[in-house]
């Protein structure tokens, strides 16, 4: 998959430089020095700390699934599972509200005993790198609305699933997984409106060139949108976001406070860029069948472990659809999971790499798309091996980012597509983080 996004790149670059080399004209300046002339601009306190932060997450993506792995085989164990679903057989009777009781308790017993590390990670260790503007009772009513609605709205699926394997039985891995990309599509469309709300403010943005610009864009590229939403991310964070979300009638564009106020318009511009290629290349619906076939792979896989690891009644589990044995099931979907966090990470870095390309064609603000790269490097690193890259990134790194765009940039001035100028950033400028931290510079709030 990863070959194909390079495959396009690799097409529409070799494009631009036929087009130029018919004009006769040689590139105006090298893209892998303007790359390196932009990742310069971070300097060596930057460039570590982005490594250290992302880094550190390399064994936050594994440890969160061995916590869920050895929670639930404890409650397998211990005998809770078997002794919750005795009782809500006697208490409650019905098949579904005894999956049902049974998720509620799984999904509560889990979230309170992973929380002290949902507390390291996204409370202690955002603050630590200077990336949380939340103090503590915020953070945490944020966290309890969370993760009542998850526990809801997780259990209800997980009953659901549960009707679909008692009624399938041993075909339930093909039926559950349709059904859990149908609940997968509502979601994705219910949630722009009636969730995200929730946690932040959405108003319309201020009307302007720049609002003017993005609807331009968006119009063009066939996005149903007739207005820009701006959300308070700042309560929250100093990260800059923005998407394009929703399906049909519920399709909004929206963006951060932090982005406008951290950006330039072109920076701006570039990053709706590449949220609209999201929605026109259509990604919501490809990512849905490339992940159809993983979710299908890894409920075989766990319907074969499943049988294997409970044969002989182990633990008191009757059989796949016995409400007792879903923490067994949801341990082994956790180890699956985290295996598959390569094939994962793939697919969606070869969507993002397309909505990359179809980004700064479509805004045409190639050094806006670098300084956007740039920012993110507050969380990501810059320059991984191809190793890292190719394991952990789920997006692009940051150098093959602004190399993509320097390459771009160049073509198109070679073509005379795109103002002659100097490559690489324009002198003196820096990340405003950098500028933000530099010992000239106030403190920060």
């Amino acid at each position: 998959m990863r070959l194909i996004g390079w495959a396009a790149f690799a097409a529409a670059i070799t494009f631009a430089g036929a087009a130029a080399a018919q004009t006769g004209d040689a590139l105006p300046f090298d893209p892998d020095v303007a790359t390196r002339q932009w990742l310069d601009t971070m300097g060596p306190e930057a460039t570590a700390r982005s490594n250290a932060y992302f880094e550190g997450g390399y064994w936050i993506q594994f440890v969160g699934p061995l916590l869920s792995i050895i929670i639930s085989m404890a409650m397998m164990a211990l005998g809770f599972a078997k002794g919750v679903r005795s009782w809500l057989e006697k208490t409650v009777k019905f098949y579904f509200l005894v999956t049902l009781g049974m998720a509620l308790f799984y999904n509560l017993i889990s979230t309170v005993l992973t929380f002290p590390f949902t507390y390291y990670v996204g409370f202690v260790r955002e603050h630590q790198f200077g990336l949380a503007t939340q103090d503590f009772p915020a953070w945490f009513n944020e966290q309890l609305i969370g993760a009542g609605i998850g526990l809801v709205i997780g259990s209800i699926a997980i009953a659901l699933l549960y009707l679909i394997i008692r009624a399938t039985k041993r075909t339930w891995w093909l039926w559950g997984t349709g059904a859990t990309l149908v609940f997968v599509a509502i979601l994705a469309m219910l949630a722009p409106v009636y969730i995200s709300p929730i946690f932040n403010s959405y108003t319309p943005m201020q009307e302007g060139a720049l609002k003017t610009s993005i609807l331009q864009m968006a119009q063009a590229s066939g996005v149903p949108a007739d207005n820009v939403y701006e959300f308070d991310v700042s309560r929250q964070s100093n990260r800059v976001t923005a998407n394009v979300s929703g399906f049909m009638s519920t399709t909004r564009i929206s963006l951060s406070d932090t982005l406008l106020q951290r950006e330039s318009p072109g920076g701006v511009r570039s990053v709706l860029g590449h949220e609209i290629g999201h929605y026109v290349l259509n990604h919501t619906v490809s990512l849905l069948v490339m992940n159809a076939l993983l979710i299908m792979a890894m409920f075989a896989l766990a319907n074969v472990l499943f049988n294997w690891l409970s044969k002989g009644e182990r633990w008191g589990v009757r059989d796949v659809s016995d409400p007792a044995g879903m923490p067994l099931l949801f341990a082994i979907l956790a180890f699956l999971g985290a295996v598959a966090t390569p094939i994962n990470n793939n697919i969606v870095r070869f969507h993002e790499m397309q909505a990359d390309i179809f980004g700064v064609n479509a805004a045409r603000e190639p050094d806006g798309f670098a300084e956007s790269a740039l920012l993110l490097s507050e969380y990501r690193k810059m320059e991984p091996t191809p190793l890292e890259e190719w394991f952990f990134y789920d997006h692009p790194s940051g150098y093959t980012r602004i190399h993509m765009a320097m390459q771009w940039k160049a073509h198109e001035m070679a073509a005379g597509r795109y103002p002659i100028g100097p490559g690489g950033p324009p002198a003196g400028w820096r990340p405003d983080f950098v500028v933000m931290h530099s010992p000239s510079a106030p403190a920060p709030n």
